[in-house]
């Protein structure tokens, strides 16, 4: 018995854009559980996969010294990978598709990845973005989403100290957030979330999934 045929690049994907601590990975578990639009969906959790690969377990991504070593500096600084590393990234994301079987209907929820224009631009070849889901949130609510942990997920995490939070947020203003405008400018439709501090992924999802049944347009991009 042959076995179901693997999507080729491009790979169909949602974007899933926010701050650090606005709820993305546990949304992107909660797509991955439910999908989205009757097609199966994958949540690639980048960030996840580069703590991995820091602590050794980056054998199966078929990652060198040199690249671990990017990695760990990255995790440590705070630093977004650039055009030099796409090699790096090529590597995670393709290992990530063979081993969990991406299937032609089904689509990639991008967390992590891309993270900026030039990493979107870069990337164009390996991921067909359909769809950015945009979550919203001040530093204020951030703050208490990550104290209070409210989407389950901030456990052995070492950079959640208010200077690392503070550097990831300015970092997400000055190069993540522009993404928004990258990819309307594309026509890709955005979607925004406004996110609040007790906000759990199986609301974001009920909104998410509310939004694009079409009861509500508001926060949708062109």
């Amino acid at each position: 018995m042959r076995s179901a045929p693997l999507a080729e690049p491009p790979w169909p994907s949602v974007l899933l854009v926010g701050p650090t601590g606005s709820g993305k990975s546990p949304l992107g578990d909660e797509i991955e559980r439910r999908g989205l639009q009757g097609r199966p969906c994958l949540h690639f959790d980048f960030g996840s996969n580069l703590r991995r690969a820091a602590r050794g377990e980056a054998g199966e991504f078929g990652l060198d010294g040199p690249e671990i070593e990017r990695v760990r500096i990255s995790l440590r600084s705070g630093a977004l990978f650039e055009a030099a590393d796409l090699p790096m990234i090529a590597k995670i994301l393709r290992r990530f598709v063979e081993t969990r079987s991406l299937r032609p209907d089904g689509r990639l929820v991008l967390n992590g990845l891309p993270r900026h224009r030039d990493q979107a631009e870069a990337l164009a070849a390996f991921l067909a973005v359909e769809r950015v889901v945009s979550l919203e949130a001040g530093a204020p609510v951030i703050l208490a989403r990550i104290r209070r942990d409210t989407g389950r997920d901030r456990a052995g995490r070492p950079d959640d100290d208010l200077e690392s939070v503070s550097r990831r947020l300015e970092t997400f203003r000055r190069r993540t957030a522009p993404l928004l405008e990258h990819y309307r400018g594309q026509g890709v439709p955005i979607t925004a979330i406004r996110v609040t501090a007790g906000m759990t992924a199986a609301r974001m999802y009920a909104e998410l999934d509310r939004r694009l049944r079409g009861d509500g347009t508001q926060g949708e991009g062109p």
